[in-house]
């Protein structure tokens, strides 16, 4: 009979940073090494999104993407969507 993890067990041993949950606690964690407990959940640890960077060009009146040279540079987390800094291009 198959191990109910198993597809997780061989991406483990190729290499695969692998995560944990309780049944009872909502939160992931690293599993280092698994324990491979029947009653846990398990996940290919998934990889950060990255940060997305925006530049566009603004005056007091208005703002734009494209057709002018860029003068403020917005950084925005890639996991929250929350604005991280904002830089004035000259």
């Amino acid at each position: 009979m198959k191990h109910k993890h198993a597809e997780l067990i061989k991406a483990w041993a190729d290499g695969a940073r692998i995560e944990v949950k309780r049944p009872s606690n909502g939160s992931w964690w690293e599993a280092d090494p698994p324990l491979w407990d029947l009653d846990y959940e398990y996940r290919i640890k998934p990889e950060p999104k990255p940060d997305v960077v925006m530049e566009m060009h603004m005056t007091r009146f208005n703002s734009t993407m494209i057709y002018v040279d860029p003068n403020l540079r917005l950084t925005f987390d890639g996991e929250t969507g929350e604005l991280k800094s904002a830089e004035v291009i000259k």
